[in-house]
C-alpha cells in the first residue's frame, strides 16, 4: 500500500528520523496561513503517488505566504505528469508547505528487501535528489549498502560505516547513524516493504533532515496495523483495482489489449507470459484465488470487462479448490447479466473439467474453448487483433 510523502514523514517522525516543520493543504488560503506560521518563504510540493515531481512542475519555492497562496493555487487541481504517472498523470488534490531548509549537501538512503539474501538491505549514496535507478546505471560504485541481520536491526558500526563511506562530515556522523537507524526500526514498525528517503540534506549548521520521504506498507502486514488503513488514498489508485480488492480478488491494471482471469498467482504470471510469447499484450494481472466462489467470479469477469482497452478475455484455470464447474457458472451468470460482447477463450483442467466444458457449451453463449496453454494464447491473441 502506497502512502503520500506527508504521511511517510509523520510515521519517519514519530521513530525520530528529523523532518521538516510542515503541513498538507487542500486549497489556497490554508497555504497562505501555514506559509505565514513557517516565516513566508517555503516549499509548496504537490502530495501523489508518484515520483518524479519536481521535474513535472509539482514542487515549488515560494518567496513569501502571498507567493505559496499563488502556487497553491496553480498546484491543487492540476493533472501532474511524470515518469511513473504515465501519460494520463494524476490528479493533485493537496499540497505539502514545508519551510525551506539551507542545504549544503544531499544525500540517499532506502531501505528495501533483498530476496536473494532474504534480508533488509539499508543503501546509502552520496548521490542525493537523483533517482536511485540512475546512478546504479551510471555509477554503482557510490551506492554502498549494509544487510540487516534479523532480530539485531542496524548495527552502530554499519550505520557509522555507510555514513563516513557517503562523506557525512565527523561532526554530523553522530546525526546521520541515528536517523539511519531510526529509519530502519520506523520500516520494522509498520512492516514497510520499501522506506527511502530522497534527499537526506544536510544543513549548512550540521544538521540533517529527511527533505523527501516514500514508504510502502507490505498489504500482507496490514493486519497488524489497523490504523494504517485510514492513510490509504483510494483517488490515488485505479479505480477498477479498488473495486477488485473489495470482492478479494487481486488484480493488477497493465496497458495490453488481452484481459486475463487465471487462479493461482504462478499460473496468472506463466499466462501473461505465453500471451506475450503468442504476440499479445496481457491488459491485467487477475488472480481469483484457489477457492474462488461463484459469486468471486462473476465479479471478477464483470472488471474485466469494465476495462474498455481488452479486446478479448482469456480464462485459463486449473481445477483443484475452484472446480471447472464452479468457475464456469461464474463465468456464464456474467456473460448474461454483463450481455457479453468480447471473446472469451476458456483453457480449464482439473476437477469437473467435462461438467465445466459442458455448462460452457450449452450456455448458447460465444466461448471459444481451448485445448491447452499455447492453443489458448494463440487463438485469444487472434481474436484481441
Amino acid at each position: 500500500m502506497k502512502i503520500h510523502e506527508y504521511q511517510a514523514k509523520a510515521i519517519l517522525a514519530k521513530y525520530g528520523v528529523p523532518v521538516p516543520r510542515g503541513e498538507v493543504v487542500v486549497n489556497p488560503e490554508e497555504a497562505e496561513a501555514v506559509a505565514k506560521q513557517l516565516g513566508g518563504s517555503v516549499v509548496v510540493k504537490a502530495q501523489i503517488h508518484a515520483g518524479g515531481r519536481g521535474k513535472g512542475g509539482g514542487v515549488k519555492v515560494a518567496r513569501d505566504e502571498a507567493h505559496a497562496a499563488e502556487l497553491a493555487k496553480s498546484i491543487i487541481g492540476m493533472t501532474l505528469v511524470t515518469h511513473q504517472t504515465g501519460p494520463e498523470g494524476r490528479l493533485v488534490q493537496r499540497v505539502l508547505i514545508e519551510e525551506t531548509l539551507p542545504i549544503a549537501k544531499e544525500f540517499y538512503l532506502g531501505l528495501v528487501l533483498d530476496r536473494a539474501q532474504h534480508k533488509m538491505v539499508l543503501m546509502a549514496s552520496s548521490e542525493g535528489g537523483v533517482e536511485i535507478e540512475e546512478v546504479a546505471a551510471k555509477t554503482p560504485e557510490k551506492i554502498l549498502k549494509e544487510a540487516i541481520q534479523p532480530g539485531l536491526g542496524l548495527l552502530p558500526y554499519q550505520a557509522r560505516d555507510l555514513a563516513f563511506g557517503i562523506g557525512i562530515p565527523a561532526a554530523s556522523v553522530s546525526s546521520a547513524v541515528g536517523c539511519m537507524t531510526n529509519l530502519v526500526k520506523a520500516a520494522e514498525g509498520v512492516d514497510a516493504s520499501l522506506a527511502e528517503i530522497n534527499p537526506l540534506v544536510l544543513t549548512k549548521d550540521g544538521k540533517v533532515y529527511a527533505l523527501d520521504a516514500k514508504v510502502n506498507l507490505d498489504d500482507n502486514a496490514i493486519f497488524r496495523h489497523k490504523d494504517l488503513l485510514d492513510l490509504r488514498d483510494l483517488n490515488e489508485e485505479d479505480p477498477l483495482e479498488v473495486e477488485a480488492s473489495r470482492y478479494g480478488l487481486n488484480y493488477i491494471k497493465l496497458d495490453g489489449s488481452v484481459g486475463c482471469m487465471v487462479n493461482g498467482a504462478g499460473l496468472a504470471m506463466a499466462t501473461m507470459d505465453i500471451i506475450k510469447y503468442a504476440g499479445g499484450s496481457p491488459a491485467n494481472f487477475l488472480d481469483v484465488g484457489g477457492g474462488a466462489t461463484a459469486e468471486q467470479v462473476k465479479n471478477a469477469f464483470r472488471i474485466l470487462m469494465s476495462d474498455t482497452s481488452v479486446k478479448a478475455v482469456l480464462i485459463n484455470v486449473f481445477g483443484g479448490i475452484l472446480r471447472c464447474d464452479t468457475l464456469a457458472n461464474g463465468v456464464v451468470n456474467a456473460a448474461r447479466e454483463l450481455h457479453l460482447h468480447l471473446p472469451v477463450v476458456v483453457r480449464m483442467e482439473g476437477t469437473n473439467v467435462e461438467l465445466g466444458k459442458q455448462i460452457l457449451s450449452e450456455s448458447g453463449l460465444n466461448f471459444t474453448v481451448a485445448a491447452d496453454m499455447k492453443d489458448a494464447a494463440e487463438k485469444v491473441v487472434r481474436l484481441a487483433r
